[in-house]
């Protein structure tokens, strides 16, 4: 039907005091035997959770559901009508008469409320004043909303401002006696090398290399491979005695075993002859305490020895919150990271504190943007995990920093 009144019942009359009048229903002219409202007339839900607290005016004609009154004022101003059924007073008064299961007020206790009538002219500048204050309500309305989430941002805003003037060379001042970070660098393969000898690790064979040159990022993969111009992949300038290198150059990345490499039915108590699973809320609470479960050490010798963890190593919260970090300290068990987590070994060179300041750095500005939606779903896959770049200040600016971002947080 394109013709009639549109029907209006209490779900239609919204908090907000509008009214929606493309419900899809309309009520043909002629039935008499449906209630209606004028246009301009007041109405008031007065039974159910909303009575009392959904009220509006009509803007047309309409017809209207069991749950609503309809206010038609004679010789009173249909808008002091609307703003009087609102007051406090009134809702006291309101409520005092419901009655019911569900709870309500009848149109004859309505008609029985008594109701102070002002003249008619004071109720136009009641009316007018009550207007022009409602202008500045709603403002003050918007404005502390936005206050809260402000407040609500502010601490994450700050940190994540700070750290990035901290990455980039901004935070502290620069000292042209620093030792630059070049040579840091130098010291960095040097340990490696020893790692590499040890056999603690394995030789690298498409190790990256990045220089400037003439003002030009270039970066060499491997012995023998050609220098290529990186100047797209640079974030931000650095100062002049920092240096650029990737993330696989400075530590030694693992994530726990996939699928079921470690089923329930593995566990066992804790003994002489057991090795503690570590488990993704000790990084989430920083304990290294948390978690009960535990394999047999047949089995880690056979099995998990490439997931051990150890004193000084990071441990990564890979699934549901996302990038959290836990240093294992000294006291800690011997144990190997299960499915949710990542293994993160600093070289020796780099000041820990900064790696974390910076890591946490990467994880929300770099990392999302592997993610689906706004919030991070996993940790980048390793072969771009690996090639995030990462600035290298000096290692006794690195230390000025992390005391200066401790400091302020």
């Amino acid at each position: 039907m394109t013709e009639g009144y549109n029907y209006i019942a209490t779900k239609d009359v919204k908090f907000d005091s509008t009214i929606d009048y493309n419900n899809g229903i309309k009520i043909p002219k002629d039935l008499e035997k449906f209630k209606i409202a004028a246009k301009d007339s007041v109405l008031l839900c007065i039974e159910g959770g909303s009575a009392g607290r959904k009220i509006a005016i009509t803007e047309e004609t309409i017809c209207f559901g069991n749950k609503l009154a309809c206010f038609t004022s004679y010789g009173i101003n249909n808008k002091f009508l609307f703003y009087y059924l609102q007051n406090p007073l009134f809702i006291e008064v309101f409520k005092s008469k419901t009655t019911g299961i569900i709870g309500g007020v009848g149109i004859n206790k309505l008609r029985n409320l008594l109701l102070p009538i002002p003249p008619f002219n004071e109720q136009e500048r009641i009316v007018k004043k009550i207007d022009e204050l409602s202008y500045y309500v709603e403002k003050y309305d918007y404005l502390e909303k936005e206050l809260t989430i402000l407040n609500d941002n502010f601490p994450e805003l700050i940190k994540k401002s700070i750290l990035q003037e901290a990455i980039q060379g901004k935070l502290v001042p620069q000292d042209s006696s620093d030792e630059s970070a070049s040579v840091l660098l130098d010291r960095i393969r040097e340990e490696k090398e020893q790692l590499i000898k040890d056999k603690k690790i394995k030789r690298n064979n498409k190790e990256s290399f990045i220089f400037r040159k003439n003002n030009h990022f270039y970066e060499k993969i491997g012995k023998n491979g050609e220098p290529v111009c990186i100047d797209d992949e640079i974030p931000f300038e650095i100062p002049e005695n920092w240096e650029w290198t990737r993330l696989d150059n400075i530590g030694i990345y693992k994530k726990g075993p996939f699928g079921s490499a470690l089923t329930k039915s593995m566990f066992v108590p804790k003994s002489k002859d057991s090795i503690k699973v570590y488990e993704q809320k000790n990084a989430i609470k920083k304990n290294h305490e948390i978690g009960k479960y535990y394999i047999t050490k047949d089995y880690y010798e056979t099995k998990m020895k490439g997931f051990t963890v150890e004193p000084g190593d990071i441990l990564v919260s890979c699934a549901g919150t996302i990038g959290e970090t836990y240093v294992l300290p000294e006291n800690c068990e011997l144990g190997i990271i299960n499915q949710a987590l990542m293994r993160m070994k600093i070289v020796d060179s780099i000041n820990l504190s900064y790696f974390l300041i910076y890591f946490d750095y990467i994880i929300k500005n770099v990392a999302i943007k592997y993610s689906k939606g706004s919030a991070i779903k996993n940790i980048p896959p390793f072969k771009i995990f690996k090639k995030i770049l990462i600035p290298i200040p000096p290692l006794s600016e690195q230390k000025k920093i992390v005391l200066n971002i401790n400091a302020i947080l």
